[in-house]
C-alpha cells in the first residue's frame, strides 16, 4: 500500500506480553501444521500496533 497525501500509516510494536502472545500463536499455529499464509500475517496482527490516520489538507 503507497500512502497519499492526506494519509499517515504508524506500525509500532505492542508491549511485550502482547508481542509474546502474538509470537506464540503464530509459532503454535506453525507447529499444527496451519499455513505459513494465515499463520504469519494473523501473528503479526496481534505483535504490531498499525494506524490509518486520514486528514485533510489545507485548501
Amino acid at each position: 500500500m503507497v500512502p497519499r497525501i492526506g494519509m499517515s500509516i504508524d506500525v509500532h510494536p505492542r508491549d511485550l506480553p502482547i508481542v509474546l502472545i502474538g509470537t506464540g500463536g503464530g509459532a503454535l499455529a506453525l507447529w499444527a501444521d496451519a499455513s505459513p499464509e494465515i499463520a504469519i500475517p494473523a501473528a503479526l496482527l496481534i505483535m504490531l500496533d498499525i494506524r490509518v490516520r486520514f486528514w485533510r489538507g489545507q485548501v
